[in-house]
């Protein structure tokens, strides 16, 4: 993997070069290849899309920058997350990344960032900006189905897997959006503000998990922080970025409405304009001409530029299309999907057995290819497994009764006919995903995506339908499809049986189909609190000009109210039983270093996410009743046992102080607790005193 410390080694050839360069060329490296500042929009978004039969976003990498009478390629941008967004019909389409998020497996998601990143170079590209970290502060957030989970240390962690995966590649990889990107419909005229300690404590320590593990690239978001353009931010993009955490890549602006101001763009931090050259250009040589802006500030993030570009150029790996959609990496998509589905309840109805004779498949998503939304994520694959076919691929002998839900009759006919029903509800890319405006205030056309305005439940017509239908047959399992969590409570207790979907990629339905009737054991574990109510959750204006975040949020609120959720955060259920014992923690130079012994005691072989909580009840400050500081994923045959250990960085237990801008280690007891999910029901305990 090209690493920071293999980066500066460019840095002497990449300031030679910058030297020789003329101001207007140093400035050409700083934005994307079209300029726009005499174009009409009509011509500017043809420009974008193309005029092509099959064109659409990102059909082909974008292209920034890049001198070639001095040796410097273009950057060549292709989008994400949930595989490479570019082609007509040919990528794989994974997971979204929550799904990912829910296998709670690194190993794997670094897997995945190798097969992106062979995809991208195919299509002659040379950076990834699919690594989207942001953390949802309420899970209504529309975008949130491409981060993972509610979860600072989960999301560093999985973002920093798929950062070396890509990079092992020999492709720069993006992180996005930087930072407090967590309202969708309100993205271009939202203010976040915060205190400190809940802005390096909970929103910052995934961007730098990332930046630690390599990463190349920074993108900035639209959103205001404390009522600075985050494009222009010189406190995020400068001190805390670059200065702070010793970032030796380049920042990008989000596309096109990134950057609103030349001048300030620049001397805050931002060192590329993107998707085109509106503010950056001409503008830009001539706020440097005229002094505003200084030529150093060119420099830096011309060098920046050309050192990483060069880095990652120089004797890359080269694939062809024959990696596009490949069957390695469709099996490695399925696999994923195997891996994320989460069995939230189970009252003696799954596995179904494959020698069923009469199934009823119930929902309008049975028999929809839903993979995610359709704003910037979107992947284009050569076909879409849906639930209702991945049933079919299984068990070719069973008939299937499939009914849209529309009808109740019909559905309470066919559930008293059926030896058991599986409802798909949920929700598609019309409901949530990237905002897409017919108000060209918001600089958009159509209508599509956003926040979830509505509530966090299912359409009130799903609802009543699992109300009034779901007691008629005992065997009766809900699918839910969504990128986060889905409200429960209202119908729940009228089924026996409940799996999280996601958005499951292109093999979904086969994925889906073999976990139902038992050819895979689910392992998969929520990245996410499910409450009861959900006022529970923080209130978000998705409409607000000005939005504070507290300090709590997810689980983390409701165990510092002392509110039960319906399901804890990490929770999920196998078709096998473990046993979670003898835990002990130590200190090994600067990690704590936690061991406790897994067995596997059911019947089938199957796998265990263990999951290390800290807590802090002895702590001088406010802080979480407990939080997550490690994972890791086990598979164990029936009868098997293992003693699994689990690591976290001392730095991970710190606080942060906001009067001496210092992380503090405290010198105190610390409860410790290993277990299958966030709820004390499902821990053991020790302590540690440091």
């Amino acid at each position: 993997m090209k690493t920071k410390e293999y980066r500066m080694t460019f840095d002497e050839k990449a300031r030679k070069i910058v030297d020789q360069l003329t101001l207007e060329q140093k400035v050409s490296l700083m934005a994307g290849n079209i300029d726009v500042t005499e174009l009409k929009e009509s011509d500017i978004m043809e420009l974008v899309m193309g005029t092509d039969e099959g064109a659409h976003y990102n059909v082909t990498p974008y292209e920034a920058g890049g001198l070639d009478e001095h040796g410097v390629p273009p950057m060549k941008f292709c989008d994400g997350p949930r595989g490479v967004v570019c082609g007509n019909d040919q990528t794989t389409c994974f997971p979204v990344s929550m799904a990912r998020g829910a296998t709670f497996n690194p190993a794997l998601e670094e897997e995945i960032g190798h097969a992106i990143g062979k995809e991208v170079r195919a299509f002659g590209g040379n950076l990834f900006a699919g690594v989207c970290i942001n953390m949802p502060y309420n899970p209504g957030w529309g975008r949130s189905q491409e981060t993972y989970g509610e979860e600072t240390y989960q999301i560093g962690r999985m973002g920093a897997s798929l950062v070396k995966g890509v990079q092992s590649e020999d492709i720069m990889a993006c992180v996005k959006h930087f930072a407090f990107n967590d309202m969708e419909n309100a993205r271009f005229k939202v203010s976040v503000t915060c205190d400190q300690r809940t802005e390096q404590e909970v929103y910052l320590p995934h961007f730098k998990d990332c930046i630690d593990a390599g990463a190349a690239s920074i993108m900035s978001s639209y959103n205001r922080y404390n009522g600075v353009q985050c494009g222009h931010h010189k406190y995020l993009l400068s001190q805390v970025l670059k200065k702070e955490w010793g970032f030796d890549g380049f920042v990008m602006s989000d596309f096109c409405w990134g950057v609103l101001d030349t001048v300030e763009a620049a001397n805050g931090g931002q060192d590329m304009e993107m998707l085109w050259t509106q503010y950056f250009g001409k503008r830009l040589v001539q706020a440097v001409k005229d002094g505003f802006v200084p030529e150093s500030r060119i420099d830096d993030a011309a060098t920046r530029i050309v050192r990483t570009i060069l880095a990652f150029d120089e004797g890359h790996k080269e694939y062809d299309m024959s990696v596009v959609g490949s069957k390695e990496h469709i099996a490695l998509a399925k696999r994923a999907a195997e891996e994320a589905i989460t069995l939230v309840k189970n009252e003696n109805v799954l596995p179904l057995d494959k020698s069923i004779k009469k199934i009823a498949v119930v929902g309008k998503l049975a028999d929809a290819a839903v993979i995610g939304d359709h704003g910037s994520s979107w992947v284009r694959p050569p076909y879409v497994i849906t639930p209702l076919q991945g049933i079919k691929n299984l068990v070719p002998n069973a008939e299937i009764l499939y009914s849209d839900g529309s009808d109740f009759e019909e559905v309470k006919k066919i559930a008293e006919e059926a030896e058991a029903v599986i409802y798909v509800v949920g929700y598609d890319h019309d409901d949530e995903g990237e905002f897409i405006s017919d108000d060209t205030t918001d600089n958009y056309t159509g209508a599509i995506g956003g926040d979830r305005k509505k509530g966090l439940g299912l359409h009130d017509e799903d609802v009543k339908l699992l109300q009034e239908t779901g007691s008629v047959n005992e065997k009766s399992v809900v699918v839910l499809i969504g990128g986060n969590m889905i409200m429960m409570t209202d119908w729940i207790d009228k089924v026996n049986s409940v799996l999280m979907a996601y958005y499951p990629g292109m093999e979904g339905g086969n994925a889906l189909a073999e976990i139902l009737f038992g050819d895979v054991n689910p392992s998969g574990k929520l990245p996410f609190v499910v409450p009861v109510k959900e006022e529970d959750l923080p209130k978000v204006d998705w409409e607000a000009t000005d939005q504070y975040y507290e300090y709590y949020h997810g689980y983390t609120r409701l165990d510092k109210n002392g509110v039960k959720p319906l399901v804890p955060y990490g929770f999920g259920l196998s078709y096998t039983t473990f046993s979670i014992e003898a835990p002990s923690a130590s200190v090994e130079g600067d990690e704590l270093v936690t061991k406790v012994k897994v067995t596997n005691t059911g019947d089938r072989d199957g796998a265990e996410v263990v999951q290390l909580y800290v807590g802090f009840e002895n702590s001088a400050v406010d802080r979480p009743v407990r939080q997550l500081r490690g994972f890791e994923k086990v598979f164990l045959k029936t009868g098997e046992s293992k003693e699994v250990t689990v690591k976290t960085p001392l730095e991970k237990l710190k606080y942060y102080n906001p009067v001496d801008r210092q992380w503090v280690l405290e010198h105190i007891e610390y409860p410790v607790y290993l277990g299958s999910s966030e709820a004390l029901e499902d821990l053991v305990e020790t302590k540690i005193k440091l």
